[in-house]
């Protein structure tokens, strides 16, 4: 079983939810993907794999991702909460083209060194940070 799954498991024990087939598969296919999802497209790209699904099993099984520390919900330029994977994933920063609409990730040395230090000058244990910068990217701005 993935490290994920694992962790996932021990949350909704800890926590007095049921370990479900289909919550375990929503996971695992969201766990899989690439990007920064909505339930709407993880939603599609499951039936068009031919995975039997509600919606709202999605919205609540991704909802029950991000309370388990293994998905971050990220509310780009658009509007549409959108989810992405966070476990084992190094920080980073997105962006966004006002053009087509790509996200893109970016690393961020510097996000580094400010969770560095504020652990260190204030004891502060930083769990997320958000740092969307928007503009055209490349393909649009040749255009």
């Amino acid at each position: 079983m993935r490290p994920e799954i694992e962790l996932l498991v021990g949350y909704l024990a800890k926590t007095g939810q049921k370990v479900t087939r289909q919550r375990l598969l929503v996971a695992e296919r969201f766990l899989a993907a690439e990007g920064h999802l909505s339930a709407e497209e993880l939603y599609h790209v499951m039936l068009d794999e031919g995975t039997k699904v509600g919606l709202a099993t999605v919205y609540r099984s991704l909802k029950t991702l991000v309370a388990a520390g293994l998905a971050q919900e990220r509310r780009f330029p658009d509007g549409a909460a959108r989810y992405e994977a966070v476990f084992g994933e190094p920080l980073h920063d997105h962006l966004v083209c006002t053009e087509c609409g790509a996200i893109m990730e970016m690393p961020n040395p510097c996000v580094d060194r400010l969770y560095q230090m504020a652990q260190a000058e204030h004891g502060f244990v930083a769990t997320s940070h958000r740092l969307v910068i928007t503009g055209r990217c490349a393909a649009c701005s040749q255009r």
